[in-house]
C-alpha cells in the first residue's frame, strides 16, 4: 500500500500510456533542441543568431498561450494535444529534408522554430490542464512530479543521444528520430480514456480570457506563487543563458565543462521530481514552496561567486533541485485550487508566467551581462530572487493562515 500511495499515479492505466508516450517524444524534442543549435551555430557561427532562434520557439508562447488556454476549455483536450503533437511533426520533416539537401538557410530554421512555438502555445495548456482527466485529484501530485522526472530525464538522454547521432550520422538523422517520436506520444493518446467530463466554455474571446485571470486574483495563495513564477522567469531562470561565458572565461573548462554544468543542472532538476514522486503529496506546501524557491535563488548567487568547477557544479544542482521543486509543488497547489471549467485558461496563465517571459528574460540578463559584466549580472539578479523569495514567504505564508 505504501509504494501505492508513493507512484499512485502509475497505477492508473491512462497516465502509464499518456507518460510512455511522452518520454519517447521528449526525447526526442531535446535531440532537436541540440541538433537545431548546432545547425544554427554551423550556419552562422553566431551567438546572436542563436538567440534569435531561441526567442522565435518561445514568442509566440507569450503571444498564443491565453487563446490557448480558452481553446483548451472549450475543446476535448485530448483531440486537441493529437492535433497540436501531429502538426509538431512538420517543422522536424522540414528541417531533416532541407538539411538532409544542404539547402537550409537561417530563415528557414527560424520559421520552423516559430512554427512549433505557435503549436506549443496551444499544446501545452492542454497538455497540463489534460492530467487532471487522466489521473484523480488525489494522484495529480505524483502525476505531476513523474511527468517533471520524465521532462528532465529526458533533458539528460535526448541531448546524449543527439551527439552521438550527429557525430555518426549527420544532423538531419535527429529531426527524422524526432518526427518518428511523436507517433508514440500520438498512439498513446489515441488509446486512452479520459476520465474528465469536458464543460464546453460558451462566452467570447476577451470575457474568456479575463476569466483565467479572475480566478488569480481571488486566489491570492496562486497570484503570489505566479508573481515569483514571474520574477524566477525574469531574473532567474535565465542564467542558463550565461552558462557558455561562465564555462569559457570564468571556470575555464570548455566545451566539456559546460557540458556537465548543463547536466549538474538536469540531475539536479531529476532528483527534485523524483523526490516529489516518491513523496506522494507535499503536506507542508505552506513551507516548501517558499524554501525551494529560496534555495534556487541562494544558489544562482552562491554561482555567480564561484571561482571552482566542482563548487559551481554543487550550486547549479541545488538551482536545478530548487526550480523544479518548486515549479511543480506550485503546479500542484494551482491544479487543485482550479474549477475543471476554467483549468485550461489558468494553466495557459501558469505557461505564459514561466515560459512566455522566457524571451524577455533572456533579453533582460543579456544586456545586462553585456553592460555590467557576467558575474554581477548574475549578483544582481540572484539578490532580485531572494528578496522576492522572501517577500513571497511572508505574503504566502500569511494567506495559508487565512486558509488553514
Amino acid at each position: 500500500m505504501e509504494s501505492r500511495h508513493r507512484f499512485s499515479a502509475l497505477y492508473v492505466r491512462d497516465f502509464r500510456f499518456f507518460l510512455f508516450g511522452q518520454a519517447i517524444s521528449l526525447s526526442g524534442t531535446w535531440m532537436q533542441s541540440l541538433a537545431q543549435s548546432w545547425l544554427v551555430y554551423s550556419l552562422t557561427k553566431s551567438p546572436l543568431y542563436l538567440g534569435i532562434i531561441a526567442s522565435l520557439s518561445s514568442l509566440p508562447i507569450l503571444v498564443f498561450t491565453l487563446l490557448g488556454g480558452m481553446v483548451a476549455d472549450k475543446y476535448p483536450k485530448r483531440k486537441i494535444l493529437i492535433i497540436t503533437q501531429t502538426l509538431s511533426v512538420i517543422p522536424a520533416l522540414a528541417l531533416g529534408i532541407l538539411t538532409g539537401l544542404k539547402v537550409i538557410t537561417i530563415w528557414q530554421v527560424g520559421m520552423a522554430a516559430a512554427l512549433l512555438g505557435t503549436v506549443n502555445a496551444f499544446d501545452i495548456p492542454a497538455r497540463q490542464s489534460f492530467l487532471a482527466e487522466v489521473v484523480s485529484k488525489g494522484d495529480i501530485t505524483n502525476a505531476i512530479a513523474l511527468n517533471s522526472a520524465a521532462f528532465n530525464g529526458t533533458r539528460i538522454i535526448g541531448p546524449v543521444i543527439a551527439g552521438f547521432t550527429i557525430a555518426n550520422l549527420g544532423i538531419p538523422a535527429c529531426f527524422y528520430l524526432n518526427a518518428v517520436s511523436f507517433i508514440a506520444v500520438i498512439f498513446a493518446l489515441r488509446n486512452i480514456e479520459t476520465k474528465g467530463v469536458i464543460r464546453a466554455h460558451q462566452g467570447g474571446l476577451i470575457k474568456g480570457i479575463t476569466s483565467g485571470w479572475d480566478f488569480v486574483l481571488k486566489e491570492r495563495q496562486v497570484l503570489y506563487i505566479m508573481s515569483l513564477i514571474a520574477v524566477f522567469s525574469l531574473f532567474g531562470i535565465p542564467y542558463i543563458t550565461l552558462l557558455p561565458i561562465l564555462a569559457g572565461e570564468i571556470l575555464n573548462v570548455g566545451a566539456r565543462g559546460l557540458s556537465f554544468l548543463v547536466a549538474s543542472a538536469g540531475a539536479g532538476s531529476l532528483l527534485a521530481a523524483m523526490t516529489l514522486a516518491f513523496k506522494g503529496e507535499v503536506k507542508r506546501k505552506d513551507i516548501y514552496i517558499p524554501l525551494s524557491g529560496l534555495v534556487f535563488s541562494l544558489a544562482i548567487l552562491g554561482l555567480s561567486f564561484s571561482r571552482r568547477f566542482p563548487i559551481s557544479l554543487i550550486c547549479i544542482f541545488f538551482a536545478g533541485w530548487g526550480v523544479v521543486s518548486f515549479l511543480a509543488t506550485s503546479n500542484s497547489l494551482i491544479q487543485h485550487r482550479v474549477p475543471d471549467p476554467l483549468r485550461g485558461r489558468v494553466m495557459s496563465l501558469y505557461t505564459l508566467v514561466f515560459l512566455g517571459l522566457a524571451p524577455l528574460g533572456n533579453s533582460v540578463i543579456g544586456f545586462t551581462a553585456e553592460a555590467l559584466g557576467t558575474i554581477v549580472s548574475l549578483k544582481i539578479f540572484a539578490l532580485i530572487c531572494i528578496l522576492g523569495s522572501i517577500i513571497f514567504y511572508k505574503m504566502y505564508g500569511k494567506e495559508a493562515k487565512v486558509n488553514s
